[in-house]
């Protein structure tokens, strides 16, 4: 055809030569032997002028390298960081979480394994303890002193946080959540005592079936055996283990420094016991035994190595000094010389058993849970034997006028 181009001579012979960055000398030029490309175009001569390139300003140095798109090697390499970035990301999550579970499953075996060692007082012990109560009164009894308890622990273990130590804090979680769970534990088991509801089975059966009841925050229908477990299966550990993850999470804000997570721990270690507690109160209110009707039950058998847990309302009394006659008040040995100023000496006592792994956390919350009670006061002290001294005693001979 007639005036048509050439392939050889067309103006963007190439794909994506349309763009200006990807032109070169050649490409872009216009053929002068066929005048302008564009109809509206005039002549060179007529053609408006346009920028002159750098290298033909003058004054100016050497011209300045157009903009280009990244290098394929610069953007494989950018690639490859991003993916090293995702790739150790998942794999400091999966660590963590892997990690996190460990710990969890570990805990909740150290619980399983206290729970056999929990003292349990029975219902004739309890009455015993708190004479003249009812069921209610006696409950309400054992649900204020556990109350007390869980926020001691809470209180001391925010003490213990007073000055953050993140290596610790897990640690300090942990013994919290073990302490609680041994206290809280020994009061839902005594409130089925109380409300004369005693699961069967040996020690280690109901040991699992107060497990039970904790992890679900019920109690226990011994009438219908399919609302707990004595196994501790698989389904066991996992609400145990779910149970431990929320108290944990509310635990954390006892771990605020400068005594502020000491005030929390208390007030929300209270709160749950409590409401814990009257769950399962509610529950056994519903299948409670009245005393009169409850027939003779076997007292429960003492673990073989208790945990030394405080018993709510139960006076703890102090060991009274023993007196010596006028030598205590001076502080002279009996049958010293009284210049003898030297103390008596004690006997000597044997070393205590360290505690194991399992009890440290226990026996700091007992420590801390202990509430003394004054002791009750004895009999008179009897006099020292002697002389009586008529001034002193006011019997004897009367003394006259004469003899002042």
């Amino acid at each position: 055809m007639t005036g048509s181009t050439p392939p050889w001579k067309r103006r963007f012979p190439r794909r994506g030569a349309d763009h200006p960055e990807s032109l070169d000398g050649s490409h872009g030029a216009r053929d002068r032997e066929r005048g302008p490309s564009r109809p509206s175009e005039g002549t060179d001569a007529q053609a408006t002028p346009g920028p002159a390139p750098l290298d033909q300003v003058p004054g100016r140095g050497e011209p300045t390298a157009p903009a280009v798109r990244p290098a394929p090697a610069a953007r494989r390499r950018a690639a490859a960081i991003r993916s090293r970035a995702a790739e150790a990301t998942r794999s400091g999550v999966h660590r963590t979480s892997s990690r996190a579970r460990a710990a969890l499953g570990h805990l909740t075996d150290r619980i399983i394994d206290i729970a056999p060692r929990v003292p349990v007082r029975d219902l004739a012990t309890l009455r015993r303890q708190f004479p003249g109560l009812g069921p209610e009164e006696l409950a309400d009894k054992l649900v204020a002193g556990a109350a007390a308890g869980s926020s001691t622990v809470g209180a001391g273990v925010g003490a213990a946080a007073m000055l953050p130590v993140p290596p610790a804090m897990p640690t300090e979680l942990a013994a919290e959540i073990t302490g609680i769970a041994a206290i809280e534990l020994k009061l839902i088991a005594e409130l089925h005592e109380v409300y004369g509801v005693r699961p069967p089975g040996n020690r280690a059966a109901r040991s699992a079936a107060y497990l039970s009841s904790w992890s679900g925050e019920r109690g226990i229908d011994v009438l219908k055996p399919t609302t707990f477990d004595t196994a501790l299966g698989g389904q066991m550990k996992r609400r145990l283990r779910q149970q431990i993850m929320k108290r944990m999470v509310r635990a954390l804000p006892h771990l605020m420094p400068f005594l502020v997570g000491a005030a929390v721990g208390a007030v929300v270690n209270r709160r749950d016991t409590k409401k814990l507690a009257a769950r399962v109160r509610e529950d056994l209110r519903k299948i409670q035994v009245p005393w009169d009707r409850l027939p003779e039950l076997p007292a429960l058998e003492t673990p073989e190595n208790p945990l030394p847990l405080p018993e709510p309302g139960t006076p703890t009394t102090r060991p009274r000094p023993l007196t010596h006659g006028p030598e205590t008040v001076t502080g002279t040995r009996p049958g010293a010389s009284p210049t003898d100023r030297t103390p008596p000496r004690l006997p000597a006592r044997s070393p205590p058993r360290p505690p194991d792994a399992a009890e440290a956390p226990v026996l700091v919350a007992a420590a801390v849970t202990r509430r003394r009670t004054p002791s009750p006061p004895g009999p008179p002290a009897a006099p020292p034997a002697g002389p009586a001294d008529p001034a002193s005693t006011g019997t004897g001979t009367e003394w006259g006028p004469a003899d002042r």
